[in-house]
């Protein structure tokens, strides 16, 4: 079994956002990045399912030199080798684009992305690969169990939870509970350092969106509190201030 895994390049949660001066992008000036974390579970899983069928796992990453370290630490925790498309990621579309046009031809059993990045958080290239790829596409999957050519999973729905049987190949995108993330141990860290890291060049993509400017949250306010006897106050405040009523 031949598994692709898409992974993202992005801050750690504990890092502290700014934006550069004209804040159309991230000032990365100081920023720890790491894998995004549902990609780090999509990877785990790719590697199990391997280990268990025998196979490789490659993984792939829109980005330019500087995503080189996170790739690196893909290859530690047991990746097979990598792919590198030399090109920041403008967004989603262009990052599926980029993705699918590697993976034509390839092959591949299974796609495997997150459920979404956590800069982000547009749950999008999932679906846009599979459907650049003319493949079925699911997504917010918590449990994913090969079994000959067809994939049973378990994906999170309101109120519930759906199983869905589908032939390979596929493009599934992971969340919580498909794999417990693995740390890279010593040996994994040091073959890391031969495993193939392969850069291509991008395809050229139409540019269909365009970042205008990001803006902060504004500071919570300070909490006011209103004695409960005094209803008519809060009734006034709720109105004017909060806008709620």
């Amino acid at each position: 079994m031949n598994i692709l895994v898409c992974i993202s390049n992005v801050p750690d949660t504990t890092s502290k956002i700014n934006f550069n001066d004209d804040n159309k992008g991230l000032n990365t000036a100081g920023l720890q990045f790491i894998i995004n974390p549902y990609d780090e579970i999509a990877l785990t899983r790719a590697l199990e399912l391997t280990e268990k069928a025998g196979g490789t796992v490659t993984v792939i990453n829109v980005g330019d030199a500087s995503t080189e370290p996170t790739i690196r630490k893909a290859l530690a925790i047991g990746a097979t080798d990598a792919v590198r498309i030399n090109a920041a990621p403008r967004d989603a579309f262009f990052v599926a684009s980029q993705i699918a046009h590697f993976a034509k031809g390839k092959n591949y059993d299974l796609i495997l992305c997150g459920r979404e990045s956590i800069d982000y958080n547009g749950a999008q290239v999932t679906a846009m690969i599979a459907e650049l790829l003319d493949l079925p596409a699911i997504t917010i999957v918590k449990m994913l169990e090969i079994n000959g050519n067809t994939a049973t999973l378990e994906r999170e729905i309101e109120g519930g939870k759906e199983i869905v049987d589908c032939p390979l190949p596929l493009v599934a995108g992971a969340s919580e509970g498909m794999a417990e993330p693995r740390i890279p141990n010593m040996r994994g860290i040091m073959s890391a350092r031969t495993k193939p890291l392969v850069a291509v060049e991008p395809i050229a993509i139409d540019q269909l969106t365009e970042i205008v400017g990001y803006d902060k949250p504004k500071p919570r306010s300070t909490v006011n509190l209103i004695s409960s006897d005094d209803v008519d106050k809060l009734v006034q405040l709720l109105h004017t201030e909060a806008k709620v009523i």
